[in-house]
């Protein structure tokens, strides 16, 4: 089975319940439960706003990870990463 990632943060949707939820609460595909909640986003933010939001989380990512990436590395990969997710195509 293919692995699911948010279309907003990048997460990785490895478990039913990390999905965000529509308006009528059925689970979205498409996106996180830390980004969509009720049909709508979390946080009214910009693309770069939401990679140092997520840059924040690298040293928990870090932990399930093989490849150790510094912060700087880590936004350095999002900025090249994050244009091609649903909510950050122009």
């Amino acid at each position: 089975m293919e692995q699911k990632y948010c279309q907003s943060c990048g997460m990785p949707l490895a478990e039913p319940n990390l999905s965000g939820t529509n308006k009528d609460q059925t689970k979205n595909e498409d996106y996180c439960i830390y980004c969509f909640k009720d049909g709508a986003f979390t946080q009214d933010m910009t693309m770069d706003e939401m990679i140092l939001h997520c840059a924040q989380f690298v040293d928990e990512f870090n932990k399930d990870s093989e490849q150790k990436l510094t912060k700087e590395e880590a936004i350095a990969q999002m900025k090249t990463y994050f244009p091609n997710l649903k909510r950050w195509k122009v």
